[in-house]
């Protein structure tokens, strides 16, 4: 007998007992939506604290800061510098994807009547660009010619009145009266030098500093977003590296610079050394590797893998446990299946007997009555995964009304569908193993003599 002969007559077999054939298929349909539900909800779950992660840090980059840092032991190691040949050595690493130096210095503003400091970001373009910042007005900076800055969102809020020292935005809730892109805005980047001469000359005998120059540095663009939205680069001013450079040595000339390495001897290095170095890996399951490699190196490396890798195998587990408790639902639902199957067995025992009499294969019988029990589990697998997106949008719709939460808690990831419907199938045809063998070892003469 043709495979196409046995569907056919399973199918029919089905439509015949159609108020039987819907109440098994019903059961399927239950335990389809919860286990589809159920695992939505956790891969919801995990999608969410991903997203929530990498808006403030990327789950595939690695951190390394200049500085001392500590072996196994608790001794500090050697002293690691940041610079060109660090940077050169980290491309050349298999899985880096990219290498993003840093050069941060702290400086002083002053626009008008308020002033305030400064976190100075140096970064080149390549890195600029690798970190998405939304452009609200102007544009990031250029590679070469002067020094151009870009204004985080959230900086005019740390602005205060030099008089009163009062903040207006943090005790008034008021913005400070500075368009960045027009206002004329001087950065004192010898900060030492200015405190000393704002406290220079105050009492007798105490020799006056001179004040520090005064650079009148043009905006390039700020940020988008409102001033009271923190986000991970709102508080930061960033600026072209090359450029940066170029105005540290033309303010400080052979004078050490503040944050920067000096020799044993007191003096300053001819090279500037970066403050951090950001390398993006291909994938997360490299991070730890690299990381550790670094740390053995000497060099004060971290990330977040790590702990982003704990938080996704505990999210896993949950999404497990989610999924076994809608799976006891189709466990009833197998049951049912078996039952309809050796309900169908005794109805059509003198049929399975004509059959056998006629010469059909016992293997033809068997394989009939499963794929009668494979079509019960398919019909429940497709209408359970339209059950499941049905009953998805609106457990989304009522969190995103109730609480306000945007892209759903109950995401339905697009394998999960076909394995849902797959799983229905096999154990549709699991449950219904059993009767098949009872239909394939029934005796002709008997079952044509029974009533």
């Amino acid at each position: 007998m043709k495979l196409s002969d046995l569907l056919l007559m399973s199918i029919s077999n089905l439509w015949k007992r159609k108020l039987r054939t819907v109440l098994t298929v019903l059961g399927v349909v239950i335990g389809i939506t919860s286990i589809v539900v159920m695992m939505a909800l956790g891969n919801g779950l995990k999608e969410s604290m991903l997203e929530s992660i990498s808006s403030y840090s990327s789950i595939t980059q690695i951190t390394v800061n200049s500085g001392r840092s500590w072996n196994s032991n608790g001794e500090q190691t050697e002293e690691k510098r940041l610079d060109d040949a660090f940077v050169e050595e980290m491309y050349a690493m298999e899985h880096v994807t990219g290498v993003f130096p840093k050069l941060t210095f702290s400086a002083i503003a002053k626009s008008g009547k308020y002033m305030t400091w400064l976190n100075l970001c140096g970064m080149t373009p390549e890195g600029l660009a690798g970190m998405n910042i939304p452009i609200g007005q102007g544009e990031l900076p250029k590679e070469g010619g002067e020094l151009t800055l870009f204004y985080g969102s959230s900086v005019l809020t740390e602005f205060y009145e030099e008089k009163t020292n009062t903040y207006p935005y943090w005790e008034k809730g008021e913005v400070p009266n500075i368009d960045l892109m027009e206002s004329p805005m001087f950065v004192i980047f010898d900060t030492d030098a200015y405190w000393s001469s704002q406290n220079s000359g105050s009492e007798p005998g105490m020799t006056p500093v001179k004040a520090p120059k005064k650079y009148l540095i043009e905006a390039c663009g700020v940020m988008e977003g409102e001033p009271g939205e923190w986000t991970m680069n709102s508080n930061y001013v960033f600026c072209d590296m090359e450029a940066l450079k170029t105005q540290l040595k033309r303010v400080f000339k052979k004078n050490p610079i503040p944050g920067q390495p000096m020799r044993d001897n007191g003096k300053p290095y001819n090279e500037i050394f970066y403050s951090e170095v950001v390398i993006q890996v291909d994938d997360m399951e490299n991070v730890q590797a690299i990381t550790a490699l670094l740390q053995e190196q000497g060099y004060n490396a971290y990330s977040d893998a790590e702990w982003i890798q704990s938080e996704t195998e505990q999210m896993n587990t949950i999404q497990l446990v989610l999924g076994a408790i809608g799976a006891v639902s189709l466990l009833v639902a197998a049951i049912g299946i078996t039952n309809t199957m050796m309900m169908s067995i005794y109805e059509r025992t003198k049929e399975i007997g004509v059959m056998k009499v006629l010469g059909c294969d016992i293997r033809n019988i068997q394989v009939l009555f499963l794929l009668e029990a494979g079509f019960i589990g398919f019909i429940g697998g497709i209408v359970g995964v339209a059950f499941s997106y049905g009953l998805s949008v609106g457990i989304n719709s009522l969190m995103a009304a109730s609480m306000g939460m945007d892209g759903g808690i109950c995401r339905i990831p697009g394998w999960l569908p076909l394995l849902a419907i797959g799983f229905a199938i096999i154990i549709g045809m699991v449950a219904g193993f059993l009767p098949s063998l009872r239909a394939m070892r029934l005796s002709p003469l008997a079952a044509i003599r029974n009533e």
